[in-house]
């Protein structure tokens, strides 16, 4: 049978290209008076959501911004924000969401790379983005982004973003992508050495991402999500269109801090937030006199790094439900969920706790997902021991590394996206990561899990944060060397008192041999930079 057949060719009627832009529309159209988004005391219903979106579509059209171009973004949580987030794509245009916690040069690296057209700036990060644009060669059209919290702060740009929406038409209607494969977003990599890689993710994967997480994550037009997480980070773990998809509420927050945080869960009623280990250590140890009882549940998705069982339990005894999800930035966010089957609520704590952390099965929009072989690209034994590489195939992964031809062979080597994250399978088909595969220990030619040490001195009730690097050691090679961070009004521990304390939960072996004190280096999105802990640790005297 020849079903390539004029009758059954592709048509406007039964085709149509990809885009998470086409959630908003959809949203005006059938939930129009719907509230969408919330920033301070404003609020603007999915009619007038739509309308600003289009006017920045339009004010960007007639600036010269058209097709492939790009526009970078660098900005809090903040309406503006999240409405370049419909309004570049509208355009076919690309957006580039920087990172407001990089320094001058790699902004102005960032701005170059990427041939950044126009840059939106949130003059709270004047200071970066002013000597960074000082760098850039090419010409941009600078536009701020001012709020009562950023105070007088000088303007960079010719004008400030409400008056440049006056510019648009409030019934504009943009080309949209030309292709599905076309790119809507250019993420650039948090590199720990050398300048960031722009990971060029398309439409399509925007698209299928955010259903992905709109399912996974339960959302409905009921749903009130609250922004603690960056809209930088993966475009917000692509939530800035899941919510819209599902006719949710957006709840922007400029400052992610615990009493904000437990005051707009109260005022809104917050059932979904999404954000790194970091945020719920945040909560779970904010004051007494900040936190607060929920109003109702409100669910917590984190990934970004592996959190803790014990941070799970802390947050669940606040109120909070929590699911652990896996994912990088080239695979734009989430990709593995751990799913919580209904036979754990019958587990004893501990042991549901521990199921919890780990990183658990494909999400619905990824292809395929296994554990392998580096080397041999064969899948290991689901045995739980058995340590390889996560390796992710499907729709939702970048289309490559922008102007990097080697660095996108490198990573799609053998017909998967290698992610250097390690990892066991489990015999229920879960995963595990147990480390990157450049934080793993080789101490006397055993491996050694940093994950796995940073998991016990998690346990101990005096210790807030902690984390564990290899350094030099004259008779095993390198052994575990902990930093650890103590909870506020823990008594004073020894380094002694860490090592006996693990010893007593852990294989001598494993435990760390020395233990610094101190608060420790963090990434914007709330990973410890373990690239900073492993220079000290070589090169300090501890």
């Amino acid at each position: 049978m020849d079903w390539n057949r004029p009758e059954l060719e592709k048509r406007d009627a039964n085709y149509a290209r990809l885009s998470p832009v086409s959630f908003l529309s959809r949203a005006a159209r059938f939930f129009g008076s719907r509230i969408a988004v919330i920033d301070r005391e404003r609020q603007f219903t999915y009619r007038e959501f739509d309308a600003r979106c289009r006017r920045l579509a339009s004010a960007l059209s007639k600036a010269g911004v058209g097709p492939g171009d790009t526009v970078a973004v660098v900005a809090a949580n903040v309406l503006a924000h999240l409405e370049v987030h419909y309004a570049v794509p509208m355009l076919g245009a690309v957006l580039n969401p920087i990172n407001i916690r990089l320094d001058a040069p790699t902004i102005a690296f960032t701005l170059e790379h990427g041939e950044a057209k126009v840059i939106l700036v949130d003059s709270e990060f004047h200071g970066a983005v002013g000597p960074a644009l000082e760098q850039v060669s090419q010409p941009l059209l600078v536009i701020d982004i001012a709020d009562e919290e950023t105070g007088d702060m000088p303007r960079l740009g010719e004008i400030e973003y409400e008056d440049f929406l006056l510019t648009g038409d409030p019934d504009f209607t943009g080309p949209g992508p030309g292709d599905e494969w076309d790119p809507i977003c250019l993420l650039y990599t948090s590199g720990t050495t050398g300048n960031p890689k722009g990971a060029v993710n398309p439409h399509r994967g925007a698209y299928l991402n955010a259903l992905s997480n709109a399912v996974t994550f339960g959302l409905d037009h009921e749903s009130r999500y609250l922004w603690t997480l960056p809209m930088f980070h993966c475009s917000g773990w692509t939530y800035t269109w899941s919510v819209t998809a599902a006719a949710g509420t957006h709840i922007c927050l400029r400052r992610v801090e615990p009493e904000r945080i437990f005051n707009l869960i109260d005022r809104h009623h917050v059932t979904h937030m999404c954000g790194a280990p970091i945020l719920l250590n945040m909560l779970a140890h904010a004051p007494e006199d900040v936190k607060r009882p929920l109003p109702l549940k409100t669910n917590v998705m984190t990934g970004g790094a592996a959190p803790p069982s014990a941070v799970i339990r802390n947050m669940e005894a606040l109120g909070f439900e929590v699911l652990h999800a896996y994912g990088t930035t080239e695979s734009f966010g989430p990709s593995t969920y751990c799913a919580y089957p209904d036979d754990w609520s019958a587990l004893d704590e501990d042991e549901r706790f521990s199921l919890m952390a780990r990183q658990g099965v494909a999400m619905v929009a990824i292809e395929d997902m296994i554990v392998a072989n580096p080397d041999t690209l064969v899948p290991v034994p689901r045995d739980g021991e058995t340590i390889g590489e996560i390796m992710l195939r499907g729709n939702t992964l970048m289309r490559g590394y922008l102007k990097n031809p080697s660095a996108t062979e490198e990573a799609f080597a053998g017909g998967y996206y290698r992610s250097g994250d390690l990892a066991v399978w489990h015999p229920d088909g879960y995963i595990e990561v147990k480390d990157r595969s450049k934080d793993i220990i080789i101490s006397g030619g055993e491996n050694i899990s940093s994950l796995e040490v940073e998991e016990v001195l998690y346990r101990h009730p005096d210790i807030m944060e902690a984390a564990v690097v290899a350094r030099p050691h004259e008779k095993w090679g390198e052994s575990p060397c902990a930093f650890v961070t103590l909870k506020p009004g823990a008594e004073a521990l020894s380094g002694d008192d860490v090592i006996a304390y693990c010893r007593e939960n852990m294989a001598h072996y494993k435990a760390p041999r020395w233990v610094v004190f101190g608060p420790l280096p963090k990434t914007s999105t709330g990973k410890i930079q373990k690239f900073a802990l492993r220079d000290r640790a070589r090169d300090e005297e501890l």
